[in-house]
């Protein structure tokens, strides 16, 4: 878990030095006081990415509005899946004896004031304890049905940000290279002048369709493997469960 921190941490310290080196080369100096949204754009990012969607022409705000949906998912889901990580040794300890002891009510006490999805699906596993390890199995099954979609959620919203990014960067490159033939046209002759306006709207747009994608893309992965870890501490705990009631019995 900790390993996962120190990266994400890497990352954003990565981007917000790359934010403030580009707006260090073009800081908007604002003279009038309120001066609007674009004012208060330039201060919080610096001018240098104003400049840059302004010129990247209408596809940027679809991007804008992808990348603020995707970073409150990012929040979202950073502390989610931080507060569903626990010690699942540690529970399993202090569970386990109980169980082996019978008191199933006292270890379905444990699980319920235990937070994260193992403890969740254990405890409606034990409250199931006393109809047999079969209806255990059936309860631990179903909630974990419902905890794996928890987990998940907010996940399609990352994944719809990887595709549709680079998707409108490429639309606005298309879009660029239609005004710079127009251009041309318009003017009857090629010069590098007259095509410069529509070849910088399809490389400003390209390069946000991938500025976008590629963080959301390492955040998507950093996300799954998390996913993965608590469903395999899902996995050993329902195990352990089944293990201990078994035995129990077999002993009975």
């Amino acid at each position: 878990m900790r390993k996962h921190w120190v990266i994400i941490v890497m990352l954003l310290s990565m981007l917000m030095s790359f934010a403030v080196c580009f707006a260090q080369d073009d800081v908007i100096q604002v003279e009038q006081k309120g001066g609007g949204l674009e004012d208060v754009a330039a201060k919080i990012v610096g001018s240098g990415f104003v400049k840059l969607f302004k010129e990247g022409g209408f596809v940027m705000w679809p991007m804008l509005i992808l990348v603020i949906w995707s970073l409150a998912t990012i929040i979202w889901k950073i502390v989610v899946l931080s507060f569903a990580k626990i010690n699942v040794n540690m529970l399993l300890e202090k569970m386990i004896p109980m169980v082996e002891e019978g008191n199933y009510s006292e270890a379905a006490t444990v699980c319920e004031n235990a937070r994260g999805p193992v403890a969740s699906i254990l405890h409606m596993g034990l409250l199931k304890a006393d109809f047999g390890v079969e209806a255990v199995e059936k309860a631990i099954e179903n909630a974990a049905v419902l905890e794996m979609a928890f987990l998940e959620k907010g996940m399609i919203a990352l994944a719809t940000t990887i595709n549709l990014a680079p998707m409108f960067g490429f639309f606005g490159t298309v879009v660029g290279m239609i005004r710079a033939f127009k251009d041309i046209a318009a003017a009857g002759e090629v010069e590098p002048t007259i095509v410069a306006t529509g070849i910088q709207i399809a490389l400003i747009t390209t390069a946000a369709g991938l500025a976008v994608a590629i963080p959301v893309q390492f955040f998507n992965n950093i996300f799954v493997s998390m996913i993965d870890g608590l469903v395999m501490d899902m996995q050993k705990g329902s195990e352990k469960l089944i293990e201990a009631m078994v035995e129990k019995k077999q002993a009975a």
